[in-house]
């Protein structure tokens, strides 16, 4: 790797470190902090899943401005809309306020994260290859996803034992305090490059230019659109599972007011990401086949959570969470590697995007479903629902696989166009 990768590389890595420090905070005492706001849990769920619906509204429009306004706009923009939408959260937990509030506020918090999703890894993909970097994308992504692991290690922690120390509302104010420090911190370091964004005379037209396109290269691409269309499944019941396992924990353990053992559920999953970043490149040297690794991944999530449906143990339950939040985190990179080596430059950004709303689509309807199962019967039981939904995103990494992209067998990421899939025609110029 030359000097400018590993400046590139070093910048990607602090804007994870930030981030994922800012977001964990909350992360192990989020659900905790809506009930004790005086939400029931189809409430906070549901909450939860209004923040999803502002991921779907939003991702494709903030995914244009990525691809049109640039990456670092995208970023700089998300860092102060989630900034204030943290605040807003926190007035609404002081004030208690009405379910509606906090279905608007929500909302807001997905449009603050979609403004990250797509941007920051588009802005990393193409960077890498305008400075020549002929590596596989794994290993950058899974130091990203290391790098993130030890952020939200930390964060999650300190979190809960801050919150525990003085209230549940004093970590959404840190997240406020380091989102506003990652704004001044990513406009100094963060510059397009190997990317011009599309500022042309008429904003509009470019807009449904990329979009057009962005579809073809999406959902018109048969393997990308398979793993799309696996993405409301397994996103879905990964969101519910992480918010979950909060009061799951804490009601095998026996004490509902621990929160630090709460905030041990996110620190253990942190865990679980850094050695899933570490593993990630290795273990696709193991398969031939990236998505053999999908499949795997996918089945054996599905098992673990009928398992933790049925155990009665606290600290059995702390064992499937590691092998869970490993298994999902070596997947990830993989799955990163696998679609943005199928997407073109100028269209990278919303493809990737589209992707998360896909994702985030799944959240809105299963993570409502999942918190009434808990209401009507327990978490355990909402778990061995959400293997069943877990298992369904199985057949379209299968179809996918068939596709026979040349993608699924790369080993490294040298050109800055994706590779074609054979059934198809040679992508448009970007």
């Amino acid at each position: 790797m030359n000097e400018l990768a590993r400046r590139i590389e070093r910048t990607y890595l602090v804007l994870m470190l930030g981030n994922t420090l800012a977001a964990s905070f909350i992360w192990g005492i989020n659900t905790l902090f809506l009930l004790d706001a005086g939400l029931s849990n189809l409430e906070a769920f549901a909450a939860n899943a209004f923040f999803t619906a502002g991921m779907v509204v939003f991702e494709i429009p903030t995914g244009v401005v990525a691809d049109t306004w640039g990456r670092r706009t995208s970023y700089l923009l998300g860092t102060l809309t989630l900034s204030g939408s943290t605040f807003l959260y926190w007035v609404l937990w002081v004030t208690s306020a009405p379910f509606w509030a906090w279905a608007v506020v929500s909302m807001l918090l997905g449009l603050g994260f979609t403004f990250f999703s797509g941007a920051v890894e588009a802005w990393l993909v193409d960077a890498l290859h305008h400075a020549g970097h002929d590596g596989g994308l794994e290993a950058v992504l899974g130091r990203g996803q290391m790098v993130g692991g030890v952020a939200m290690l930390g964060g999650s922690v300190a979190g809960g034992v801050i919150a525990q120390a003085s209230s549940l509302g004093v970590p959404f104010l840190l997240r406020v305090a380091v989102l506003l420090a990652m704004f001044a911190v990513a406009y100094r370091l963060m510059h397009d490059l190997g990317f011009t964004p599309a500022r042309r005379e008429a904003p509009l037209q470019a807009t449904r230019q990329v979009l057009e396109a962005s579809l073809e290269h999406g959902l018109g691409n048969p393997p990308v659109r398979w793993v799309m269309l696996a993405a409301p499944f397994a996103s879905g019941v990964g969101f519910y599972t992480f918010y979950a396992l909060q009061p799951f924990l804490l009601e095998l353990y026996g004490d509902p007011d621990a929160y630090a053992v709460a905030g041990l559920a996110a620190a253990i999953v942190a865990g679980s990401q850094i050695l899933g970043g570490w593993a990630a490149p290795r273990i696709r040297r193991l398969f031939a086949k990236r998505t053999t690794a999908l499949i795997l991944g996918g089945t054996v999530s599905a098992l673990i959570l009928a398992l933790l449906g049925v155990v009665g143990s606290f600290w059995l339950a702390l064992f499937l969470l590691v092998l869970w939040g490993l298994i999902f985190a070596a997947d990830m990179p993989i799955r990163q590697a696998y679609l943005n080596d199928m997407i073109p430059s100028q269209q990278r950004a919303t493809v990737l995007s589209f992707d998360s709303l896909m994702g985030s689509s799944g959240g809105v309807v299963i993570q409502p479903v999942l918190g009434k199962t808990a209401d009507a019967y327990s978490y355990a039981t909402s778990f061995l629902v959400g293997s069943v939904f877990q298992l369904l995103a199985v057949p379209f990494l299968v179809r996918s696989r068939r596709e026979g992209a040349p993608a699924d067998t790369a080993v490294g990421s040298s050109d800055a166009e994706p590779t074609a899939h054979p059934k198809d025609e040679p992508p448009l110029a970007a």
